[in-house]
């Protein structure tokens, strides 16, 4: 069964070699700097600039916006799945998150949206989805207000100390 694995910046080396992810997906702030995994390939690692703010005009942070979440569905869905993808952000839990239900979504449309938020609460405790890019994922989606109802729903994550990874399993196993 194929795989999102959600981590934070710190962990995406040490999380794509553990888990054999080719793929990865960074929804990070433009001018953060880091270095790819050796066992992701430049062609197939997706960077998302912006900065984890829930609305637009904020100064020099970059809002997420359509254009980021149209890129996240189009990378997603060109993916094999034989292995997982990693997605993260700077800590793996709000952008990252959000990025991995809109991913989790866009392949496996039929999936509720309330069975998935429950799915992602089960483990990953500490997540607290970015508001902004589950409402624009909703919309692009074509959900109908339920992912962002679905979302709100399991309510805000327990602290996280930074290091908090966690596997979203594309479906649910029987």
């Amino acid at each position: 069964m194929s795989a999102i694995v959600v981590c934070p910046l710190a962990s995406i080396a040490e999380t794509a070699v553990r888990h054999g992810a080719r793929e990865m997906v960074s929804l990070i702030a433009e001018k953060q700097d880091f270095h790819r995994p050796g066992v992701i390939s430049a062609e197939r690692h997706l960077k998302l600039a912006m900065n984890d703010i829930g609305f637009a005009g904020t100064g020099d942070l970059i809002a997420p916006n359509e254009a980021h979440v149209e890129s996240l569905i189009a990378f997603v869905r060109d993916w094999d799945q034989t292995a997982p993808i990693v997605i993260h952000c700077w800590m793996g839990v709000s952008r990252s998150p959000a990025a991995a239900v809109i991913a989790a979504l866009s392949l496996n449309p039929e999936e509720d949206d309330d069975a998935l938020a429950a799915r992602l609460r089960q483990v990953a405790p500490h997540a607290t989805p970015n508001t902004r890019l589950i409402e624009i994922g909703d919309r692009l989606l074509g959900r109908g207000g339920r992912l962002t109802a679905a979302i709100k729903g399991i309510g805000r994550g327990a602290e996280a100390d930074g290091r908090a990874s966690f596997v979203l399993p594309l479906s649910i196993s029987p």
